[in-house]
């Protein structure tokens, strides 16, 4: 391990130029393209995987194979990518397609049969290459808003089929479909002292005041220090259509003419995803939203996009030295922004004193941590977290309080509550949640456990409340012969949902499920609609097994 974050530390400024297939691929929509997200753009916990691309603020555009292929795999969720496809390309590419409305032919009808299989809306599926197969152009699906999509679009992205790593699509020819003339944006800049430095007069992080020159960049405020320091920035970029603001490509900086410090959005792993909590100033985007992209490692963390020198962007003033600071943001296109910082050293007394350390306890992210107090104990492998910190942690009121969440938490930590004071028949009934947030929870007698990974307050929850079924529109007793689908909302105040099922005169139907307004749909099919009169039955289950059952019956005439 030492030798491989040597050579990581060392390595010279210069990523792998693969040679992607620049003509081999086509967009995926038949419309302009234009970007609500790029590859790399900083997301909660987080970075963008491919494109977002616009589909004119509506559903039901069609989607098309970029290339010939066979579809590997389709996936339904309720959260992430929704319904989602991937095709395999045989040039060693696969190509991804998520927040689809529907998926359309041979690609529906295996979907539909799947689910009916299994039983269940949320699935998965590995189609074999011969049962699947699509060719460039081919329509596979209507583009929508499922899973976690916050409007409509397409979530698109290109992987390496055998490493499954994701790749910027910029790469294969796309960015002869977006115009770009405009240079990234910068909006502010900060200086954090490191190892009881001071940095003009505080022993905090600075925002530092920059001046925009007559070039077009930027000149920052004098930076005096006694110590080592370290910069960051916030930074977004934005194309000549879309106007979004989107994720920067590559980021430089340079220390007296030597780089020392640079990441480019090139390709990375699923693995990495979450050490964007390490590459941003999390504290302070947990306090303020705004995400300040750190340009140096204080504990180093294995993010491939990264390349740094032997002090891992860190810089250290020198007495009777003073140096030069300079960064730049550029995009795929090459439009560039910079930002210069004279550095000075300077022994001047602080003004502004540190934050006072009021915690008792201190963690060291590379070894095993266990605190206990009372009937409540949290233990944290080693890695849990990205570097040592001082942690607060106190057991009071049957609550385990556990720092808080300006701290990021890399790997899952668990909880153990010991609680013999209510009775058997509402141990089932119990979770450890954060507030009343549910985690995934195992009893054992009066011993509950559960697995996390956010920092906080933590309790055993109550749930003995089962959950809500609404219909949208009433059927009982009802002729609804010209209805073709029926809804409800579902819903559960504690614990949270954990399965639903609904069943047309006996037999389970397909009710698909939309997390973000908590609405359950059926399209009706004849194939269990009967003559005359139809009954319905809607079961929902929440995570501590809590259940609701609604029952209707309607009139249906298969009269066409």
């Amino acid at each position: 391990m030492k030798f491989t974050i040597l050579a990581f530390l060392f390595s010279p400024f210069l990523f792998a130029q693969t040679q992607y297939p620049k003509d081999y691929f086509r967009p995926p929509l038949d419309i302009p393209m234009q970007l609500s997200g790029n590859f790399g753009e900083l997301r909660p916990n987080h970075f963008h995987a491919g494109f977002d691309l616009k589909t004119n603020q509506r559903e039901g555009l069609n989607v098309y194979a970029i290339a010939d292929g066979y579809v590997s795999r389709i996936k339904i969720s309720t959260f992430g990518n929704g319904k989602c496809i991937y095709i395999t390309h045989p040039n060693g590419y696969t190509s991804v397609y998520g927040h689809l409305q529907t998926t359309v032919g041979p690609i529906q009808d295996y979907v539909k049969k799947t689910h009916y299989k299994e039983k269940a809306y949320e699935i998965e599926m590995f189609p074999k290459p011969d049962e699947l197969p699509v060719t460039k152009g081919q329509l596979i699906a209507l583009s929508g808003n499922t899973g976690s999509s916050e409007g409509p679009h397409l979530h698109f992205e290109i992987r390496d089929t055998k490493t499954e790593f994701v790749i910027n699509p910029m790469f294969f020819g796309f960015d002869k479909n977006i115009k770009d003339t405009k240079k990234p944006t910068l909006s502010s800049l900060y200086v954090y002292p490191l190892d009881n430095a001071t940095v003009n007069q505080s022993k905090q992080p600075l925002l530092v005041n920059m001046t925009l020159q007559k070039d077009g960049t930027y000149l920052a405020g004098k930076v005096k220090t006694n110590g080592k320091i370290g910069f960051g920035i916030n930074a977004v970029d934005t194309d000549d259509v879309s106007h979004n603001k989107n994720g920067v490509f590559n980021v430089s900086s340079f220390l007296n003419g030597n780089q020392n410090y640079n990441y480019q959005f090139n390709t990375y792993s699923f693995d990495e995803m979450r050490y964007i909590n390490a590459f941003i100033d999390y504290s302070r985007y947990k306090k303020t939203s705004q995400r300040i992209q750190k340009l140096f490692m204080n504990t180093p963390f294995a993010l491939s996009i990264i390349k740094s020198d032997s002090l891992r962007g860190i810089i250290s003033a020198q007495p009777n030295l003073a140096s030069t600071y300079r960064i730049e943001v550029s995009d795929y296109f090459g439009n560039q922004n910079s930002i210069t910082v004279p550095i000075e050293y300077d022994t001047a007394t602080p003004l502004v004193q540190a934050e006072p350390v009021t915690s008792k306890y201190f963690i060291k992210y590379k070894k095993d941590s266990n605190f206990e107090k009372d009937n409540m104990s949290v233990f944290f492998p080693a890695g849990t977290f990205y570097e040592d910190f001082n942690m607060n942690f106190d057991v009071r009121n049957n609550k385990i309080y556990i720092h808080d969440d300006t701290v990021p938490v890399h790997s899952n930590f668990t909880i153990t509550i010991k609680d013999s004071t209510y009775p058997e028949s509402l141990r089932d009934k119990l979770y450890i949640g954060r507030g009343s947030s549910y985690n995934g929870t195992i009893r054992k007698g009066d011993v509950f456990t559960a697995k996390a990974k956010i920092l906080g307050q933590y309790g055993l929850v109550l749930d003995t409340i089962a959950p809500v079924i609404k219909i949208t529109k009433p059927v009982e007793g009802k002729w609804i012969s010209d209805q073709k689908k029926i809804d409800f909302t579902i819903n559960d105040s504690s614990s949270g949902i954990k399965s639903y099922n609904g069943y047309l005169n006996g037999s389970w139907v397909l009710f698909e499920y939309e997390n973000k307004n908590r609405r359950i749909t059926h399209t009706f099919d004849d194939q269990y609609l009967t003559e005359g009169e139809n009954f319905l039955k809607i079961e929902v289950v929440d995570n501590v097994g809590n259940s609701t059952i609604f029952e209707t019956h309607f009139f249906r005439s298969q009269q066409k």
